[in-house]
């Protein structure tokens, strides 16, 4: 899913892209992309369509590249009985100083509220207000404004003129960041298409989703319609309804946190984030409570100032609840960057985390791949923001948790930094493609290009001299899975199996991978190939949807992965998570 891929000539000329690739067949079709879902949210619903919400409405323009002075406007209704729609393009002039912008996008104002005093009985009418980014119709420093203003809004009649005004404090030649946009879609693997449902309540661009044991979608974070980082209003889809909800409280994350779900409606933040957000709100590692957002914070993270362009990772099997956070640098562009691993197991009474063995280098960008053997790979990255300087590092590793060490693996052929990333096939090799290098050369002096080369590694227990393991499904199994299922599958080499794995599809982004895990199962073999087990009953071990199984035998070589389909129970009881306006 690209949108217009980084490229503002993309943008402007509204191709937007989104590439089904086959890794079986080495095909690749493109898709009709109704928006542009660069640096959107993604993930997989219980039904197998993924979820796609948000994207870009405007790019960045960097400080003394600002053509047109603009700026914040909070537009106001006073009308107690009617909304109003603002269209974009509508024009705000100054009373004061006669200068006119004009409105970048849509708006609708809701009626003002009526307010009895309990006391005196007594109504007062309180407006409503809604906010847009507007910007002058021509170019020139002439139109900047240095000072508050109150705005009347073109094409109103009646009383809609004093009912209806904007405020703007100034409107100036800052830099103007990336805007997002509320638009949300499901992906149709099986049509191959998009399917418009309801949009957000918020703008986003760079949010994180994460899915919730019942199947909803939690959207947390990303940068609003007037480029801010959305202050703590975080929502949840329902597949269901196709609606969104927000949730009754908030709570502020920098964009993309690395969000992970560990119990019934208890999330795990690592602290991880990538590219926006105040360097001293939101960082802190804990565990949100989503029930009462309470945030219980987890100490004994080392150099916590070097987190954003980290990666978490569920070490597996996901059940050990333990997680390993690597690499990362400085809030911003910061020439700072580390080759630290830390690790904490949230199983603990008192979870604190620990640094783990070292990286192979100090990278920002690492794009971490769990496999079926319970090994991680950690592959790419680089020693400066987005490559700078010639800094992509061709290295990567295996580390295993039990011995608690890392191994040296095949180095890389192409370096990777922002927007790179890697998943697990289902044949047991790896994906990992992308890279957007901010300059092409040492000197930083000429533009990079996004890299479109996808590669694939094939780990060591693919070289073992001997075939991966048979495993199929058995007949006489469930369509759709439910926790605590039996699951049987048929084996001709059932006698060397030794694990079996539940492999969640990833789901990658911006060193941001919340969907990947890998849920053990027991397992019990019978004489004629048959492999028995259960599917895990808790939910939020084994979020609805679609599931890899992989058999592993002795030395470690998995098995092609078997796909099955685990849905929700309708008996089950979940603590509800209330939505509603947020405080």
């Amino acid at each position: 899913v690209a949108g217009s891929g980084n490229d503002a000539k993309n943008f402007k000329a509204k191709s937007f892209r989104t590439v089904l690739w086959d890794p079986a067949k080495n095909t690749f079709k493109n898709i009709p992309t109704p928006n542009d879902l660069f640096c959107s949210g993604h993930n997989q619903l219980p039904d197998g369509k993924l979820l796609v919400a948000g994207g870009t409405q405007r790019y960045e323009t960097l400080q003394g590249d600002v053509k047109k002075a603009g700026g914040l406007m909070f537009v106001y209704n006073e009308n107690p009985d009617r909304s109003k729609m603002i269209k974009k393009g509508t024009r705000f002039t100054g009373r004061r100083t006669g200068k006119t912008f004009v409105a970048q996008r849509s708006v609708n104002l809701p009626p003002a509220k009526k307010v009895k005093d309990p006391e005196t009985g007594e109504v007062a009418t309180v407006h409503s207000v809604t906010r847009l980014y507007a910007e002058a119709a021509e170019e020139g420093r002439e139109h900047q404004t240095g000072t508050e203003d109150k705005y009347t809004v073109s094409g109103l009649g009646g009383a809609w003129k004093h009912d209806v005004y904007g405020i703007a404090q100034k409107m100036s030649f800052d830099k103007k960041d990336f805007q997002g946009i509320k638009d949300a879609y499901e992906f149709d693997p099986v049509a191959e298409r998009y399917i418009t449902v309801d949009p957000m309540h918020e703008a986003r661009w760079y949010p994180t989703q994460l899915t919730l044991q019942d199947g909803r979608v939690m959207s947390v974070s990303g940068l609003d319609d007037i480029g801010q980082v959305v202050p703590g209003k975080n929502e949840i889809y329902n597949p269901k309804t196709k609606k969104w909800h927000y949730m009754p409280e908030t709570r502020f994350f920098p964009t993309y946190p690395g969000l992970h779900l560990i119990g019934e409606n208890r999330v795990f933040y690592s602290g991880t984030t990538a590219g926006y957000g105040p360097a001293d709100k939101g960082r802190t590692p804990g565990i949100w409570n989503l029930e009462t957002n309470k945030f219980t914070k987890i100490p004994g993270m080392s150099d916590p100032d070097v987190l954003e362009t980290a990666m978490s990772v569920p070490l597996p099997p996901t059940q050990s609840r333990k997680f390993i956070v690597e690499g990362g640098g400085g809030v911003g562009e910061s020439d700072k960057t580390t080759d630290k691993t830390r690790i904490v197991d949230l199983s603990s009474d008192t979870p604190r985390f620990r640094d783990g063995p070292r990286l192979y280098d100090k990278v920002r960008y690492p794009s971490s791949v769990i496999l079926p053997n319970d090994t991680v790979l950690t592959t790419n990255g680089s020693g400066r923001y987005r490559g700078k300087s010639d800094s992509n590092v061709l290295k990567a590793a295996l580390y295993d948790p039990k011995t608690n060490k890392f191994k040296e693996a095949a180095a890389p052929l192409v370096g990777r930094n922002y927007h790179s990333g890697g998943l697990l096939l289902p044949d047991g090799r790896v994906m990992t493609f992308g890279s957007d290098s901010l300059y092409a050369d040492k000197a930083n002096t000429k533009p990079g290009e996004f890299d479109q080369r996808i590669e694939i590694y094939t780990p060591p227990y693919l070289h073992k001299g001997k075939p991966q393991p048979q495993l199929r499904l058995a007949e006489g199994n469930p369509e759709k899975l439910m926790p605590g299922s039996r699951l049987s599958l048929k084996s001709k080499d059932a006698a060397s199996l030794k694990r079996l794995r539940l492999v969640r599809p990833g789901s990658f982004t911006h060193v941001t991978n919340v969907e990947q895990s890998s849920v053990a199962l027991k397992m019990k073999r019978s004489a004629d190939g048959t492999v028995t087990t259960t599917i895990p009953d808790d939910p939020s071990l084994v979020t609805p949807g679609w599931w890899m199984v992989f058999g592993v035998d002795g030395d470690g070589v998995p098995s092609k992965a078997q796909w099955v389909h685990v849905g929700i129970d309708p008996e089950a009881a979940h603590a509800p998570i209330t939505t509603g306006d947020p405080k």
